[in-house]
């Protein structure tokens, strides 16, 4: 729809919104979040009528019943084009294509995913999506509100979770009082149902500006799969406390013995992978990380590379002096210090201004790291993922009270309790903002660090001993 001819659209979208399934192609078994390293071959034929396409791609969703799928593979430097990575929709049922295995996982039972083996499998050069080399724009241009859609599942199991702590701890009895009215049960209510008016209104504001359209909402995304990845985990972690046995239990079993088969071991199977697939936790921390260091690295760059020649770093230090002898002074006070600034959003406006004095600080600890590691920050990769989870919890906090205030404007019913989950959410997320803070630059980072290197390099092998191995049967 975005990138393909107009020749292609008429011929293939027809088809996929009525009656083929279709797969996306593009990880291998040595290939996962880095695919500039991308295996899979895509050679020009000799008489330049197509592409003879080889490979192996793992983990392709709907692979093992597809009927038409997009292949990324890599074209090599030729006369007739630059090359590079490549997108190209091809039947499945071209010859030199095989499903060699179903895969099957911890949760996601339902799907159908495959490995699937290229060979020698000829694709026309009409069916190039796109430009030869443009692969990978296409993939990251159609993740931003394709990101979306992860966050609107963690979001509908969050609701659910809201809904099954809230009737189980109604209703389950323990010490003369249903166990909801217990603190410990109630703190953990209290956690899903703020978790869950958080998500929904970091996915309504994302969701906004992607129909909107006026925005680059790469970060925002970003953070929105992210932040919903890690917090609907813990929401449905946390489910599966309130409902004790009853949750570990399958629905199946429950059922079984004459319960309401409630599937809470199954939300936690399947919750889990959301914090590895469309990036995971690790590799999204980086890739927001670079976004946030993107304007230093122009300005100081030479200056922070070890590398660079003295002569060069002089240059560049005259640049970037000029920049910060601006950009610094701003980052002292601004419209969270002033008493009364974003009164517009009544109540919340206190959890506003902490925002904005937040965002300052942030930039302030990300400079400061900078000047303290230099170019080694990339590799202070836990330093830097704390610096991104701060910036998820900021923006979460905002949406929230943007959200508030649109659900008063659009739903007015809901006004007073917006404003409530509103306010519990934020005080949740500042708290964790002011600990990420705090464990920027006090930490065990590089205690941690240094003992993963000895376990790495065969030390404390007699922690090992004693257990047994179930791979071993």
């Amino acid at each position: 729809m975005l990138f393909g001819t107009d020749e292609q659209k008429a011929r293939w979208l027809p088809l996929v919104a009525r009656t083929h399934v279709s797969a996306f192609l593009l990880t291998e078994p040595d290939v996962g979040s880095d695919p500039a390293r991308l295996g899979a071959t895509a050679t020009p034929t000799e008489d330049g009528t197509g592409y003879r396409l080889n490979g192996r791609k793992l983990w392709a969703t709907n692979g093992a019943i597809a009927d038409l799928v997009v292949v990324m593979a890599k074209v090599p430097e030729h006369d007739g084009g630059r090359g590079g990575i490549t997108a190209f929709v091809v039947p499945y049922d071209t010859e030199g294509i095989t499903v060699e295995h179903r895969n099957a996982f911890m949760g996601l039972r339902g799907i159908e995913n495959s490995q699937t083996l290229l060979e020698d499998v000829f694709v026309p050069k009409e069916n190039v999506i796109g430009k030869e080399g443009d692969g990978l724009k296409i993939a990251l241009t159609t993740l931003n509100t394709g990101r979306l859609a992860l966050p609107s599942i963690c979001l509908g199991v969050s609701k659910w979770a809201t809904k099954v702590a809230r009737e189980w701890a109604a209703e389950r009895v323990q010490w003369g009082q249903p166990v909801g009215k217990h603190d410990a049960v109630a703190q953990k209510i209290a956690f899903i149902a703020a978790s869950s008016f958080g998500l929904e209104a970091m996915l309504d504001v994302s969701s906004r500006l992607a129909d909107d359209k006026k925005a680059d909402i790469r970060i925002e995304a970003a953070l929105a799969k992210l932040y919903a990845s890690e917090v609907g985990w813990k929401v449905v972690d946390e489910l599966m406390q309130v409902r004790g046995g009853r949750g570990y239990e399958t629905a199946d079993s429950l059922a079984a013995r004459g319960e309401k088969p409630i599937p809470v071991e199954q939300a936690l199977r399947d919750m889990r992978i959301n914090r590895i697939f469309e990036g995971s936790t690790e590799i999204m921390h980086l890739l927001i990380a670079r976004e946030a260091v993107d304007q230093h690295l122009e300005v100081a760059g030479d200056i922070l590379d070890t590398e660079t020649d003295l002569k060069a770093k002089a240059r560049s230090a005259v640049q970037a002096g000029r920049f910060y002898a601006s950009w610094l002074p701003k980052l002292a006070v601004g419209e969270g210090h002033r008493p009364g600034s974003y009164d517009e959003f009544g109540a919340l406006a206190t959890h506003v201004r902490y925002a904005e004095r937040a965002s300052r600080r942030l930039a302030r600890s990300t400079f400061y790291a900078m000047g303290r590691w230099q170019a080694g920050l990339e590799r202070k990769q836990a330093v830097l993922g704390r610096i991104v989870d701060i910036g998820a919890e900021l923006f979460a906090i905002s949406s929230a009270a943007v959200y508030a205030q649109t659900l008063q404007q659009e739903h007015p019913e809901r006004a007073k309790e917006a404003v409530r989950l509103a306010d519990l959410f934020c005080r949740q997320a500042r708290r964790r903002a002011d600990d990420l803070f705090d464990d920027i630059f006090d930490n065990d980072d590089d205690a941690n660090y240094a003992v993963a290197m000895e376990v790495l390099g065969g030390e404390h092998l007699w922690l090992e001993e004693g257990m047994l191995d179930p791979a071993e049967r």
